[in-house]
């Protein structure tokens, strides 16, 4: 049995060597170089990035509809309907592990359910008795009606049927949003979203501005939102709006009171920071909370811009109690995790810069990095804080994700659910900093438990049997 299993070891480390020369020998495809390259210790050379997808590459990223969809659908009291054949509502159902503190209407997925014969004639009586129904039997505050790919092609004129369903039910919203799959990308799906949430809000500026601020671009995974939500009401400043994590229609209609918008997930929400700071005259600031050094310093930037001394020392105060709390514990993952290499494809750019980081602090080096919806400043800032050769790749496919961390010996990937097969078909532990995720990751206690799971997944004994 011991010769058999040496034989087996043998043979496997061959068919990983293979496995490793065959990827390395694949060419990236002719259209795609321009987004990827190695970085070479400056800031020389632009990456292309924030466009549409090459066709045929089979890319990582959602579509137009996916996108709006992650962004509104954590808004709890709103009714989500989508227009469009019934693959679409289940695709997106229940698709973030957001948490709610009152209704739990957004965890149900309704559709219209459009079928070849309403393709033929038309899905707007099927939309306009879907509203009807949804009248009758929940009166929602308010309706979103996601355009989907069929609509876009068939020409359902879905405003108009927004606008007389607000006619007939003067008590409820109805908002169109704008996202047929094939009419961009990823980013376009945040921006129709955006779009939708300021048609909820409206055009009207506050007159008196409140000393808060709204927290954009947090979906309240597993809670995430109320962690940091305690965090600025320990050092004295309140959240106005959620946007859009636990949030409740009538509380983003108070957002336009706000002085300050801190923006967690640039990549969805940026656009709708700067629609804010135009229309309601609401400075914003880009944070992150992943990671102790981010977190310390987006509590300090917000107790400077919104507060007086005595915030800012109570913020002081706090940042140091919650450090001492995690650091030993910390510094002793650092020992284990010390000397690993870590690939990350996230969502936004700004979310890569600050794993990177966290990375760092824990002595792991970054070998391979992309995003799926990074802007030209975020591929600077990252080619600045990783090493000379870490590969730095936009809107990547699953076959340059697998020919870099083979190349360059990753021993871990820290990404979403759609990457997760992929890494453990390769034998790399796997690290879900996404959407499906159960457990915390932003703020002091988040930084703990990204330690923690680091460590548990890279130095699993499992790894010793593949």
């Amino acid at each position: 049995m011991e010769n058999k299993e040496k034989y087996y070891y043998k043979d496997q480390v061959g068919i990983n060597r293979k496995l490793k020369n065959s990827l390395n020998l694949q060419e990236i495809i002719e259209d795609r170089k321009g987004f990827v390259c190695y970085n070479s210790g400056g800031s020389s050379g632009t990456l292309r990035c924030d466009e549409n997808s090459v066709s045929g590459a089979v890319s990582q990223r959602a579509c137009v509809y996916c996108g709006a969809r992650v962004v509104l659908n954590p808004i709890t009291d709103a009714f989500h309907l989508i227009h469009g054949p019934i693959g679409c509502a289940s695709y997106t159902w229940d698709l973030r592990g957001s948490l709610s503190s009152s209704s739990e209407l957004f965890r149900n997925s309704f559709s219209t359910d459009l079928s070849e014969t309403d393709v033929i004639f038309g899905g707007e009586k099927k939309l306009r008795a879907a509203l009807d129904e949804i009248y009758d039997k929940f009166q929602p505050k308010v309706v979103f009606i996601y355009a989907t790919c069929i609509v876009g092609v068939i020409g359902d004129d879905v405003d108009a049927v927004c606008c007389d369903a607000e006619k007939k039910y003067p008590n409820m919203r109805v908002i169109p949003v704008k996202s047929p799959g094939f009419s961009g990308n990823k980013a376009t799906g945040y921006r129709a979203a955006c779009d939708a949430i300021l048609k909820l809000i409206g055009n009207k500026k506050s007159d008196k501005k409140i000393k808060g601020l709204n927290y954009l671009g947090d979906f309240n995974l597993a809670g995430e939102a109320w962690v940091i939500q305690s965090y600025l009401k320990e050092m004295g400043i309140q959240v106005i709006a959620k946007i859009t994590g636990d949030s409740k229609c009538e509380e983003l209609l108070k957002a336009p009171g706000a002085s300050l918008n801190i923006v967690q997930c640039a990549g969805s929400m940026e656009y709708l920071a700067k629609k804010m700071q135009e229309l309601y005259g609401i400075p914003y600031i880009r944070i992150s909370f992943l990671g102790i050094e981010d977190t310390e310093n987006s509590l300090l930037q917000i107790a400077h811009i919104l507060g007086d001394e005595v915030v800012l020392e109570k913020a002081e105060r706090f940042i140091e109690k919650e450090k001492r709390k995690v650091k030993d514990k910390i510094n002793l993952y650092k020992k284990r995790l010390k000397g690993k290499k870590a690939a990350i494809y996230v969502g936004g750019g700004y979310k890569a810069i600050s794993l990177i980081k966290q990375f760092k602090s824990l002595g792991i080096e970054t070998v391979m990095v992309g995003t799926q919806t990074g802007k030209p400043r975020d591929y600077e800032i990252i080619k600045q804080i990783t090493n000379p050769g870490t590969v730095i790749l936009d809107d990547a496919n699953p076959s340059e994700l697998e020919k870099f961390m083979l190349e360059k010996g990753a021993d871990i990937l820290v990404g979403g659910v759609k990457e997760r097969p992929l890494a453990y078909k390769l034998g790399v532990a796997f690290c879900d900093h996404n959407h499906e995720r159960k457990h915390i990751l932003s703020g002091f206690v988040g930084a703990l438990n990204f330690a923690q799971e680091i460590d548990l997944t890279a130095n699993s004994p499992v790894w010793n049997y593949v």
